[in-house]
C-alpha cells in the first residue's frame, strides 16, 4: 500500500525532474551544480515553485478589516510617507533540492539522446554480494531458513520411522536448522579512466578554464553512471606537460608557450605505466584554445595520435575553446590529417552556450 506522502514526494520528484530537464542548458551553462557538489548528490536550484498563500474573499461589511476606512487608508488612518510606489508583481521563489548524479546522467542522456557504452575489457573482482542463495548448518536465528529446516526435519522423521500422517508434528532439532547465507560471487567490473589535458598557456584565461571545469563535470557524471570504476588523471601543458591534482588543474595558469605534444607524450606515458589497453576503457580530453608553437610539433602529435593514442583509446575527444588570442588552427589540422578516424571526435567550444553541443557531440558515439 502506498502511503499519502509516497505520492506526494514521488509526484514533487516528478515536477523537479521535469524541471531541470525543460532548464537543462542554464543549468550546464550556469556551472552553478557544480559549487554545490558533495559525495553523490548536486543541490539544484529550482525557481518558481509556487509557495501556498492566503486568497482572500470580498468582505460584505465593508471598510479596512472589521473597522471603518476606505481602500487604501493606512491602519491608523495616516497615509505614510514613502520612497517609492508599491509593486504589483509577485516575488520570485527559489528552492534547493538534492538529486543524485546518477539521475543527472539520466536525464542528461535522455535529453542528448545519449547512447549506453558497451565497454571494452573487464577485470575479474571478487565481491561479496547479491541475493541470499548460500545455505549453511549454523547462523543466527534471524536468518534460519524455515522451508529447509522443515524438509529436513520431515526427511529425518520419515527416515527413522517416526512420521505419523495422522498426526503431522514435525519439530525440528539442532542438526536439521539451516540458516541463509550470502555467497562470494565473482562478477566482471568494468573499469575506465578519464584522461584531462589542458593548455594553461596566456592565452586560456579563466573564463575558458572554467568552460573545462563545467564540461569535465557533466562528462564524468555520464561516465561514472556507464562504468563501476572510474579514474581520472589530470594533465596540465605550456611549453611541457605535469601530472597534477583536480584544484591545481582548474586553477594553474602560466604564461609560457604552447607544445602540445609534450602532453600527448606524458599521456601516453600514463597509459602504458597504469591503463592497460586490455583491461581498461581509456577516455583522453584534450582541451586547448588551437594554438601550437609549430607546425612540425602538430605533425608530431597527429602521429602520437594515429600510432599510440588512438589504438589504445576507446576515443579521443579535443574541444577547442575559444580565445581572444588563440588562433584555432590545431583544430583544423587534426580534422585535415585524420578526416576518416572513428576514434577521433573534435569540437568547437565558442563560449557557455556551446558546452552543451560539445558534450553530446563528445557522447553521441557510445563508444
Amino acid at each position: 500500500m502506498v502511503r499519502k506522502i509516497d505520492r506526494d514526494h514521488t509526484r514533487f520528484r516528478e515536477i523537479v525532474r521535469g524541471r531541470i530537464k525543460r532548464d537543462l542548458k542554464r543549468f550546464v551553462s550556469s556551472g552553478e551544480m557544480i559549487g554545490k557538489q558533495g559525495g553523490r548528490y548536486v543541490s539544484i536550484p529550482i525557481p518558481q515553485i509556487n509557495l501556498p498563500r492566503f486568497r482572500f474573499g470580498k468582505n460584505e461589511k465593508g471598510g479596512v478589516g472589521q473597522g471603518e476606512g476606505e481602500p487604501g487608508d493606512a491602519v491608523d488612518g495616516e497615509q505614510q510617507p514613502g520612497p517609492g510606489q508599491a509593486g504589483e508583481d509577485e516575488g520570485k521563489h527559489s528552492i534547493e533540492v538534492e538529486v543524485g548524479l546518477d539521475e543527472l546522467a539520466q536525464i542528461l542522456g535522455e535529453e542528448l539522446g545519449l547512447p549506453r557504452i558497451e565497454p571494452k575489457g573487464s577485470k575479474q573482482l571478487e565481491t561479496e554480494g547479491g541475493s541470499w542463495r548460500g545455505i549453511r548448518r549454523v547462523g543466527p536465528e534471524s536468518l534460519r531458513h524455515f522451508k529447509r529446516t522443515y524438509t529436513e526435519a520431515l526427511k529425518r522423521q520419515i527416515a527413522a520411522g517416526l512420521y505419523d500422517p495422522d498426526n503431522p508434528a514435525i519439530i525440528p532439532i539442532k542438526n536439521d536448522r539451516r540458516y541463509k547465507s550470502r555467497k562470494e560471487i565473482t562478477k566482471p567490473q568494468a573499469n575506465a579512466v578519464i584522461v584531462y589535458m589542458m593548455d594553461v598557456s596566456g592565452s586560456m584565461g579563466r573564463e575558458q578554464k572554467e568552460i573545462v571545469r563545467i564540461e569535465a563535470f557533466w562528462l564524468d557524471t555520464w561516465l561514472r553512471s556507464q562504468y563501476d570504476n572510474l579514474e581520472v588523471v589530470y594533465i596540465v601543458h605550456d611549453a611541457v606537460a605535469h601530472v597534477v591534482d583536480q584544484h591545481t588543474f582548474f586553477h594553474l595558469r602560466e604564461s609560457g608557450g604552447t607544445k602540445i605534444s609534450s602532453a600527448y607524450e606524458l599521456c601516453l606515458r600514463v597509459i602504458r605505466d597504469r591503463y592497460p589497453p586490455e583491461e581498461w576503457n581509456i577516455y583522453p580530453f584534450h582541451f586547448s584554445d588551437g594554438d601550437n608553437w609549430s607546425t612540425r610539433d602538430t605533425e608530431h602529435c597527429v602521429q602520437l595520435l594515429s600510432n599510440e593514442i588512438l589504438p589504445a583509446s576507446n576515443q579521443f575527444s579535443y574541444g577547442q575553446v575559444k580565445s581572444a588570442y588563440g588562433s584555432g588552427q590545431f583544430k583544423k589540422d587534426l580534422d585535415a590529417a585524420l578526416p576518416d578516424e572513428p576514434k577521433l571526435v573534435t569540437s568547437d567550444i565558442l563560449d557557455r552556450e556551446g558546452i552543451l553541443a560539445s558534450i553530446q557531440t563528445f557522447l553521441q558515439k557510445g563508444r
